[in-house]
């Protein structure tokens, strides 16, 4: 049985600085898809791509904190074995064949540049559409990253964005 899902990550901004993340949730809604889907025979309806985003709260199961405005875009990537790695090796594009359980982004997401001041980053976010829809996973970073001006980038490279589903 499934008892969590965790990731790990890393937020890149300008010079390459390295923000740790961990302690992930499945929200409410991935909670209760996941159990309908296990459980009752419902289909569990993933979307064919997940939207990144990033919020200046830190996470619950039932609120998403607030994103950012003034330049931000939550940033597709598609659910596809080209998008993310399989569970047998980091940047593995073949359906998962290992015992790690672990994913990761195996292109860059790169979010645009700040237009002004978003304030603290304190968590990342998988949504299944680009505004509004429903919030399936999201964790908090080790250490919130202040984007305390224009011009500031976001992003993780390819492999930084780590989800492993733990018995």
């Amino acid at each position: 049985m499934i008892k969590r899902i965790l990731c790990t990550l890393a937020i890149m901004a300008c010079a390459a600085i390295s923000l740790p993340a961990s302690a992930a949730l499945l929200t409410d809604y991935g909670e209760n898809k996941l159990v309908d889907a296990l459980f009752r025979g419902q289909a569990l309806g993933t979307p064919a791509t997940w939207y990144v985003g990033v919020s200046t709260g830190t996470c619950n199961d039932a609120t998403p904190g607030t994103e950012p405005a003034d330049g931000y875009a939550r940033q597709p990537v598609s659910a596809s074995l080209s998008a993310w790695a399989g569970t047998q090796s980091a940047g593995s594009t073949t359906a998962s064949s290992g015992t790690g359980a672990t994913t990761s982004n195996n292109a860059v997401i790169q979010f645009p540049a700040s237009t002004a001041a978003w304030g603290n980053v304190q968590s990342v976010q998988l949504w299944d559409a680009v505004t509004a829809g429903n919030r399936w996973i999201c964790v908090d970073v080790a250490a919130p990253f202040n984007v305390d001006r224009a011009g500031v980038e976001l992003k993780f490279n390819a492999g930084q964005l780590q989800f492993y589903v733990d018995n």
